[in-house]
C-alpha cells in the first residue's frame, strides 16, 4: 500500500458552501466538480466532502437518514459518482463525511426502534428507564445545550442524544449495529471512495452502567454551554469499548487497497491529544486523528509544541492530522486577529507554521484566500447552537458562508439565486479572481509545492528547539535533509542569534545578517541544515 495520506494536504469541502449548479442557493456535487480544478491547481492530495446523504438537515447533514444514498439537493448517485471519477483524474483522492455515532430521528432504524420495547431494533439505540421521580437515567448533558436525554411515550422511557434531540445515539454495544453501519462504509468503499473522515470518533460508546459524571477538576472548557464544560465526562464518551470497534473498521479499510481514515476527536485540553494518540497507535486502529486542540483560541510557540510533542511522544508510531480551521469553528484569521500585523500577514504565517509541522495537513475552503469570519446577524442564522444562545454563542454559521469566487458577480460566483448564507463585502473582497502574484493563494499555491518537494517537513521527524517566546523554532530531519523552522507568532519584529550563518529558503521572509535574523511581524524563515540559538 502506498500509504498516500502520510504527510497529505486535504482540502475540506463544505458542500452546501462551495459551488451551486441550478440556482437554488445551495452548493451541489455538480457544482463540486466543476470547482475541482482549483483544488488540483492549489496542490492538494485530497478532498473531505462533509456529509452529502440524505437527511433532513437539522444540523445540515450530520443528521443521517439514509447513509448509502445522496440527499437530493446535493444532487444524485450518479453525480457523486462522476465527482470521484473527476478528482480521481486531477489526481485527487476522495474522502466522505461518516456520522455514525448517531443518526437522525428521521432514519428508519429509529422510527422501528422508538416504535417499542420489543421489535428487532428496539436495542438498536441507547434507551433508558427513568428515574423513580420521571427524572433522566443520569446527569449527562447534551453538548448543544440540556440534558442529553428526551422522552420517548411510546416505550416510557428516554433515548440519549449527545447532540440534538433529533440526533438519537446509536447503541454501539448491539453487534448488530456495528455490523449494519459497517455495510453502510463498504457501499461507499466499493463506490471508489479513498478514505473516511469519522465524525465525534470517541462518542461512538457509552458507559454502559449509565453512571453520572463527575465534575470537571478544573472548571472544564466552554463549547456550546457552560454546563457541558462543568462536567468531566467520563463516561459518556472516550469508552476502552471504542477501540475493537475502531480496529473493526480498519479491518474494513485495510480489503482495499491504499484507502485511510481519519477521526475527529471531540475532546480538549490535554486529553484530546492523548486520544490522538492512542486511538492511531499501531497499525490496527485509525490511520490518523485530529482534534481541536489548534483549533481554539490558543495562540503561543507553547501550546503549538505541547500539541505536536504532546502527540509524538504519547504514540511514536501513531500519526496525527493537524488543522487550524473546520466547518465548526471561526475561521483562523480571525480567531487569532490579536496576533496578526494584519490578515493577510496572519495568513501567511499560520500557513507556513502549518505546512512545517509532522503530520497530515487540513485546509478549510476559502482559507486558501485568507478568508475572514462572516459578521451575521440573529436573523441570517441556520446553526442550531447559536439560534438557541445567541448572542452569547454566534454559532457556526460564520465560517460556513459561500465560497466566493469572482469579485464582480452577483454573491461571489457561488449561485444565481439566493444563497442559503449570505456573501458579503469582506468576504467578497477575498474572491479567488482578484487575487493576484503576492496574494495569500498564490502563496499558498508555493507553500503547499515547497512542502511536497521538501522529504524533512513530508515525511521528517521533529526536535523542537529552546527559543524565546514569541518565537517557535523546531528542526525537521529526513535522511540527507535537515531544515531548521522559525516564526513569529506576534505583530511585532523579533530577532533571534543563531550558532552559524543560515541560508534561508526562497520563501522565507526574514532578513539573514551573518548569524543575525530579523523577523518581521508574522515573519517566518526556513533554514537549510541544523541551527540553534546561540
Amino acid at each position: 500500500m502506498s500509504e498516500w495520506w502520510r504527510g497529505a494536504v486535504i482540502y475540506q469541502i463544505y458542500p452546501r458552501s462551495f459551488q451551486d449548479s441550478d440556482g437554488d442557493g445551495i452548493g451541489d456535487l455538480k457544482g463540486i466538480t466543476r470547482r475541482l480544478p482549483h483544488v488540483a491547481d492549489l496542490g492538494a492530495d485530497a478532498i473531505w466532502v462533509s456529509p452529502i446523504f440524505t437527511s433532513p438537515m437539522e444540523d445540515m447533514g450530520y443528521d443521517v437518514s439514509d447513509y448509502t444514498d445522496i440527499d437530493p439537493m446535493f444532487g444524485t448517485l450518479a453525480d457523486f459518482d462522476a465527482l470521484v471519477d473527476e478528482a480521481h483524474r486531477l489526481g485527487l483522492k476522495v474522502i466522505v463525511d461518516q456520522v455514525i455515532s448517531h443518526s437522525a430521528a428521521k432514519h428508519p432504524w429509529f422510527a422501528e426502534s422508538r416504535a417499542s420495547r420489543d421489535n428487532p431494533k428496539a436495542d438498536w439505540y441507547v434507551w433508558a428507564d427513568p428515574k423513580p421521580d420521571g427524572s433522566p437515567p443520569n446527569n449527562w448533558p447534551s453538548v448543544f445545550g440540556g440534558p442529553a436525554w428526551e422522552w420517548e411515550p411510546r416505550r416510557r422511557q428516554y433515548y440519549l442524544h449527545n447532540f440534538l434531540i433529533s440526533q438519537p445515539d446509536l447503541n454501539f454495544h448491539n453487534s448488530a449495529v456495528q455490523d449494519a453501519l459497517i455495510e453502510t462504509m463498504r457501499f461507499w468503499l466499493d463506490r471508489g471512495v479513498d478514505g473516511f473522515r469519522l465524525d465525534t470518533v470517541n462518542y461512538y460508546f457509552h458507559d454502559a452502567k449509565l453512571r453520572d459524571n463527575p465534575p470537571a477538576p478544573d472548571g472544564g472548557w466552554e463549547m456550546a454551554t457552560d454546563v457541558y464544560g462543568m462536567q468531566d465526562h467520563r463516561y459518556s464518551k472516550t469508552q476502552p469499548e471504542n477501540l475493537p470497534f475502531l480496529e473493526r473498521l480498519r479491518n474494513l479499510t485495510d480489503q482495499y487497497d491504499d484507502r485511510m481514515m481519519v477521526g475527529e476527536v471531540g475532546e480538549h485540553g490535554q486529553k484530546s491529544i492523548d486520544v490522538m494518540a492512542e486511538y492511531t497507535r499501531g497499525e490496527k486502529r485509525l490511520h490518523m486523528a485530529y482534534s481541536f486542540a489548534m483549533l481554539g483560541p490558543q495562540f503561543s510557540p507553547k501550546h503549538f509544541r505541547t500539541c505536536i510533542d504532546g502527540f509524538l511522544k504519547g504514540a511514536p508510531d501513531g500519526w496525527p492530522s493537524w488543522s487550524f480551521s473546520n466547518h465548526d469553528v471561526p475561521r483562523h484569521v480571525t480567531r487569532w486577529a490579536e496576533h496578526g500585523a494584519n490578515p493577510d500577514a496572519l495568513a501567511r504565517l499560520c500557513l507556513a507554521m502549518l505546512m512545517s509541522f509532522e503530520g497530515t495537513i487540513g485546509i478549510y475552503q476559502g482559507e486558501e484566500l485568507g478568508q475572514t469570519e462572516t459578521e451575521l446577524v440573529y436573523e441570517e442564522l441556520t446553526d442550531p447552537p447559536a439560534l438557541r444562545f445567541w448572542p452569547e454563542i454566534k454559532g457556526r454559521d460564520g465560517c460556513r458562508t459561500p465560497m466566493v469566487w469572482e469579485a464582480n458577480a452577483p454573491h461571489g460566483g457561488f449561485t444565481t439565486g439566493t444563497p442559503w448564507l449570505p456573501v458579503k463585502a469582506p468576504q467578497l473582497a477575498n474572491a479567488v479572481n482578484g487575487q493576484g502574484a503576492h496574494s495569500v493563494l498564490r502563496f499558498y499555491k508555493d507553500v503547499i509545492a515547497f512542502r511536497s518537494q521538501s522529504p524533512a517537513l513530508k515525511a521528517g521527524r521533529t526536535e523542537f528547539l529552546d527559543t524565546p517566546d514569541p518565537i517557535l523554532a523546531f528542526l525537521r530531519r529526513h535522511k540527507d535533509q535537515t531544515l531548521t523552522c522559525l516564526f513569529n507568532l506576534s505583530p511585532l519584529p523579533q530577532e533571534i542569534t543563531l550558532d552559524c550563518e543560515p541560508r534561508a529558503t526562497a520563501l522565507s521572509r526574514c532578513k539573514v545578517k551573518g548569524s543575525v535574523i530579523t523577523i518581521p511581524p508574522n515573519g517566518f524563515g526556513w533554514f537549510e541544515g541544523e541551527f540553534r540559538a546561540a
